[in-house]
């Protein structure tokens, strides 16, 4: 064999070798992309639904209309102070002993609970930052979490004392920037003062649920994200980074099993836009595993952090819709029926 067929054979090897290095790794990044936003049960895929309760969509609105009457936020502590006594006032009303967290005076959180059937029980932090970014009102972002949150406490209120899981529920402040990972986030202060963070089976966030489309193409993602999920803003995600996978998928099971309404849910890793935009983060920076629902925020709403994002552009049925899938999912993993 010549010097220059030698040359072409080892060559040709070496391509081989190449491709094939190539190729299993493209294989292991497809199997470890859809491995991670793998999710079980099936997304409801009937007609438009209705709530059980017809006045919840009311009450979802009602909530919603007066915390974002103005922005909320440190810049008026007027308006910070106004959220607080309505969130207050809300939550005594339904029968809790309202527990305030101080953060970053008179930005604090709001802690309620409801109670398991032993001291000892698992415990399950349920969230949502009533504040706003800079002259947002913050309808959807994130008045509904909010209202979203004082409905789930009405709802579950009956399961205390007798649940299978302890329930707190939090209203966070300073989520928005410039406090957005920072000591005076509320989700982190909170977060570090768990007296036993090995008995939090894990947290959620509820992150901006009020905006839907049925418009093609109103749903845009993050590249990879926008290889797997539909480009129409109907749905509801599940959202969290790869720590939350199996937490994630039990809670997501759960929702599907009672919801009536459109449903995504996946995990990535950190890194991927988006995917720790909320009070999540804060948990998962202890260990905890977490993750947000959310309508997606700016990768659908165009109202996402401007003055547009107001009242009236929110679809409070479908809201509701997703509190009650919550609000029984919850029922049902803790224990009792509401």
């Amino acid at each position: 064999m010549s010097y220059h067929e030698e040359s072409e054979r080892k060559g040709k090897a070496r391509r081989i070798v190449f491709l094939a290095i190539v190729l299993a790794l493209f294989t292991l990044a497809v199997g470890a992309f859809l491995w991670a936003t793998a999710t079980p049960g099936e997304s409801y895929d009937g007609p438009p639904a209705e709530p059980g309760d017809p006045q919840l969509a009311a009450r979802l609105e009602s909530h919603v209309r007066t915390l974002a009457e103005t922005p909320r936020n440190l810049e008026r502590i007027a308006s910070v102070t106004r959220t607080l006594g309505y969130l207050r006032g809300e939550l005594e009303a339904l029968g809790y002993a309202v527990q305030r967290q101080e953060v970053l005076a008179p930005a604090d959180n709001l802690v309620v609970r409801i109670g398991a059937a032993r001291a000892d029980a698992p415990i399950l932090v349920i969230g949502a930052h009533y504040d706003s970014a800079g002259s947002a009102p913050g309808a959807d972002d994130n008045a509904s979490g909010v209202a979203a949150l004082l409905e789930l406490a009405r709802a579950l209120k009956p399961l205390d004392g007798r649940a299978a899981l302890e329930l707190q529920l939090v209203f966070y402040a300073n989520e928005e920037p410039p406090h957005f990972k920072t000591n005076a986030m509320g989700s982190l202060v909170h977060a570090r003062s768990l007296d036993e963070p090995e008995r939090v089976a894990g947290m959620i966030a509820l992150e901006s649920l009020g905006y839907f489309s049925d418009a093609r193409g109103s749903q845009h993602y993050p590249f990879p994200l926008s290889l797997r999920y539909p480009d129409t803003g109907d749905f509801v995600a599940f959202a969290g980074d790869l720590s939350s996978r199996t937490f994630l998928r039990e809670k997501i099971d759960g929702f599907r099993a009672h919801a009536r309404i459109p449903s995504i849910g996946g995990t990535a890793p950190g890194f991927v836009q988006g995917i720790d935009w909320s009070d999540h983060w804060s948990y998962s920076q202890q260990g905890i595993p977490a993750f947000m629902i959310t309508d997606t925020a700016p990768f659908r709403n165009p109202n996402y952090h401007r003055a547009t994002d107001t009242p009236d552009t929110l679809d409070y049925r479908r809201l509701a819709l997703v509190v009650e899938g919550l609000e029984r999912m919850l029922a049902a993993q803790a224990g009792g029926e509401t």
